[in-house]
């Protein structure tokens, strides 16, 4: 059982870690770091690093999507973000840059993204994507799956993104009729990453519905404000290894369906990086890290995909600093700093070797201990 604290009578919660918490344990092999891999292979698609873009306007154009799986990983056009919205919204976010991280730069996001999204953009956008010959993949909100995911699909994506800050597989309404995921996924021939969720039962759910992979966390950054806005804040060490539990039975429950786990929220550094993967994620969504690359399409600014909300938006405007480096060397080095926020996978595979591990898949195995009270 996991330890449960009483906050007042009548009233009981569950003890949870943050990555912060726990620290990596060294077993009793270490291992060339030539022989460490970090491949990973969602469905029928193979990728260099473990890594999947978070689907911010502030870090994926169609550019740079491409630009990361050339790389190696996995870049997520947003459906729903400027690109879609605006034939050249690049004006935008050099505009977008240059604000002040104040409550004006959080009216400025709503006001550019009250601009209607335009299929035939959506469409154009994906086709861009998919001539440069990487794995292409695209966001939709589980609000706008029905209206959005035909465009999407007619277009030619390979993997299709339903993500909200929190999805389940049991949305009720007395108002519209809640999109089914198990039915909508069935219906489909290509693989769907769904999510966020925060805890085991959730994530087991979403796992029933025929995902092939399960978005663990909510995004949350030191930007994020899902905690202050909506009091939800669930420490991203427990809620992968609750997430890593629901897919152990779910393969015993199936057979042997294995469904991948991607960690998004709290990921700034390699550390952080290589403490997710030991607690059972497959892969991580990264987005902050990403914007401080040279390149990125708004310049060194972030904001998440809820921060231009039109009523209750999610998330801080930043500037996250001066370019640390190419996207290149943000992935794989060299470094220049001892910040761990370059060379972010070489890092994940040196943790790797230096705890004897081969691969991602061996590395979830790892001894971890909690070094604060």
């Amino acid at each position: 059982m996991r330890d449960v604290v009483e906050i007042g009578l009548g009233k009981t919660a569950q003890r949870g870690y943050h990555l912060d918490d726990i620290a990596i344990v060294p077993s009793r092999r270490t291992r060339d770091v030539d022989d460490v891999s970090t491949e990973w292979k969602l469905d029928a698609y193979p990728f260099k690093i473990p890594c999947v873009a978070h689907p911010s306007d502030a870090t994926q154009s169609p550019e740079s999507v491409i630009a990361l799986g050339r790389l190696g990983g996995l870049g997520v056009l947003n459906a729903e973000g400027l690109w879609t919205r605006y034939e050249d919204p690049s004006k935008i976010l050099e505009e977008l840059a240059s604000l002040d991280e104040d409550a004006d730069a959080t009216r400025r996001l709503q006001e550019v993204y009250a601009e209607p999204i335009k299929p035939d953009l959506i469409a154009e956008r994906v086709r861009q994507i998919r001539a440069s010959g990487v794995t292409t993949a695209v966001r939709v909100s589980p609000q706008h799956t029905l209206a959005l995911a035909p465009v999407v699909l007619d277009a030619g994506v390979d993997l299709l993104v339903i993500q909200g800050t929190l999805v389940s597989a049991e949305h009720v309404s007395t108002t519209d009729e809640p999109l089914n995921l198990k039915e909508f996924i069935a219906d489909l021939d290509l693989p769907v990453i769904v999510g966020g969720c925060t805890d085991y039962k959730t994530a087991l759910h979403l796992m029933r519905t025929g995902a092939a992979g399960v978005i663990v966390g909510v995004g949350a950054d030191e930007w994020s404000t899902t905690d202050t806005v909506l009091g939800i804040r669930v420490p991203m060490a427990t809620a992968i290894a609750d997430a890593a539990a629901a897919r152990r039975d779910y393969l015993d429950e199936t057979g042997g369906r294995y469904v991948h786990l991607i960690a998004d929220g709290g990921l700034a550094t390699s550390g952080d990086i290589a403490k997710a993967i030991a607690c059972g994620a497959d892969a991580v969504m990264l987005g902050e890290p990403l914007s401080l690359a040279e390149g990125a399409p708004a310049g060194g600014a972030w904001w998440h995909s809820a921060a231009s909300h039109p009523a209750l938006p999610r998330g801080g405007f930043c500037i996250a600093g001066e370019p640390d480096g190419t996207l290149e060397e943000v992935l794989y080095g060299p470094a220049n700093s001892p910040n761990g926020q370059l060379n972010l996978f070489g890092g994940l595979k040196r943790a790797m070797a230096k705890c004897g591990y081969r691969d991602v898949k061996e590395f979830q195995k790892v001894a971890l201990v909690l070094d604060r009270a």
